[in-house]
């Protein structure tokens, strides 16, 4: 399996569990748990980052935190699913969305943490106004990602779409106007983006601000246009179908939502990754 763990396991002088160490499906309250090791999947950035900070103040609270980092949109479900985690910190709601419903996952939101505004990146042109007639746009291959991008590009005019059609569920074909035939490339890990960028690969490429931060890019800084902070792709805690209300669960979330954490999420990134109520 494709993940590492980050940083130490915090030792509280907890009993051990019997099982696998995490609370388990058939332990969805939670309340009476034993052990309060709480095990959260995350990516790299800024999500294991932000829980690397969360650590002591859930330590106050009794609860040693465990960060089980991925590489990949596609383990920290499955893991979820399995029971191997508690908890994942690395998806927004729409791609929450599609993923249970393509595989049948019987998740929950246990909270909404912050906002990832994805940017438009070029090598080429410094402002979207710049952009050519039939400028080839590279885009993930993610049809999760596509209804975001495509949303984007209709609030900075370049596009318009149409208006019978679910915005966050909108696909290139769902275009009704596009005045500069502009050419659109899905066909790349998301991941994959800034390393296209790096090499000057297509005019424009829309990439969401993790991986743009994981790779050096400050969105604030490089990016020639920027989603607006009301985006409703909010990047949230999923957690299996009741487990939402378990304490260690909710201690998580207060945490994530304390004014420290805020505060630390704006300090480091001046935001590019913005924290929500």
């Amino acid at each position: 399996m494709k993940k590492f763990t980050a940083g130490l396991i915090l030792a509280a002088g907890t009993l051990a569990m019997s099982a696998c160490g995490t609370g388990g499906s058939d332990n969805a309250s939670g309340s009476d748990k034993e052990n309060k090791e709480l095990v959260v999947g995350a990516s790299n950035t800024p999500h294991a980052i932000i829980l690397e900070e969360a650590k002591p103040l859930l330590e106050e609270k009794g609860i040693d935190l465990k960060i089980e980092t991925y590489q990949d949109y596609v383990l920290p479900n499955e893991d979820l699913d399995s029971g191997e985690i508690d908890a994942n910190y690395f998806q927004h709601i729409p791609y929450l969305e599609t993923q249970m419903k393509d595989h049948d996952y019987d998740f929950e939101i246990g909270g909404e943490i912050h906002i990832e505004p994805i940017g438009v990146y070029s090598k080429k042109y410094k402002s979207l106004d710049e952009l050519p007639e039939g400028a080839t746009i590279l885009i993930s291959n993610s049809v999760a990602d596509h209804g975001r991008v495509l949303a984007m590009l209709e609030t900075e005019g370049l596009i318009k779409l149409d208006e019978k059609v679910d915005k966050t569920e909108a696909e290139v074909k769902d275009i009704t106007d596009n005045p500069k035939n502009l050419q659109f490339d899905a066909n790349y890990e998301a991941s994959f983006l800034p390393t296209l960028y790096n090499q000057d690969e297509g005019d424009a490429l829309l990439i969401n601000s993790n991986y743009a931060i994981d790779n050096g890019l400050n969105p604030l800084e490089d990016a020639i246009a920027l989603e607006e902070s009301d985006s409703p792709y909010v990047n949230i805690i999923a957690v299996r179908k009741g487990d939402k209300d378990r304490e260690d669960i909710k201690a998580l979330v207060e945490v994530l939502h304390s004014q420290e954490i805020k505060d630390f999420i704006l300090d480091e990134w001046g935001g590019s990754v913005v924290p929500v109520d």
